[in-house]
């Protein structure tokens, strides 16, 4: 599996150079960090193996992430905590995100998002629905945001073994739930404004 070129190719075609794809990795986790990454390759990059994060194994990713970070013109990356999408919303909270990233470039000539309208953009720009399929600036993008959050979990699953961080990534899965009313909801980890969360009140864990 490969992303084609198809909308860098054009606006490369145009003149444009710096072309920046976004994506993002855990809008759906009830705990843990947004992590947004955003990525610009030099003209007429390519490569036959970067694809949609969740198409690819974890050690195909690993592998992945270290060629992307090498090869990128640019890239920079978001951590978004739990406090700020209960703040703004998740929605809200990722279309920040991305635009915060796009202020980040020190040139940007064009923005390509992975199903996120941003209506501060001031450069051309596409959102694509399934872009981390047909963009391979916004696939790189996916790899390094579920990379960077899979290691945050990660690190969490040791902090907090019984909750099974590693295994679910903070998704409200059964195991999940059940931890959770288990062992109460971890301050500064979970977000508040997602219901299996509000429904919890007792704080047991602070962090």
């Amino acid at each position: 599996m490969k992303c084609e070129n198809t909308y860098e190719n054009a606006w490369w075609s145009e003149g444009k150079q710096a072309i920046v794809g976004i994506d993002e990795a855990g809008r759906g986790p009830i705990a843990g960090p947004l992590v947004v990454a955003a990525v610009s390759f030099p003209v007429g990059f390519h490569h036959d193996t970067i694809y949609d994060s969740k198409k690819v194994s974890e050690k195909k990713r690993k592998q992945l992430f270290k060629e992307i970070i090498a090869l990128a013109q640019e890239y920079h990356i978001l951590i978004i905590e739990p406090k700020v999408i209960d703040e703004k919303n998740i929605y809200r909270a990722t279309q920040w995100g991305m635009q915060e990233l796009v202020n980040k470039f020190h040139n940007v000539d064009a923005v390509l998002t992975d199903a996120m309208p941003l209506p501060e953009c001031s450069y051309p720009m596409e959102s694509l629905v399934k872009g981390d399929q047909k963009s391979v600036s916004i696939a790189a993008a996916s790899i390094l945001a579920k990379v960077v959050r899979d290691n945050i979990m990660e690190a969490y699953d040791v902090q907090f073994p019984m909750y099974g961080f590693k295994k679910h990534k903070g998704y409200p899965t059964k195991a999940h739930i059940e931890a959770m009313q288990q062992y109460g909801v971890i301050d500064k980890l979970y977000r508040y404004s997602y219901s299996p969360v509000a429904k919890m009140k007792q704080l047991t864990l602070d962090i």
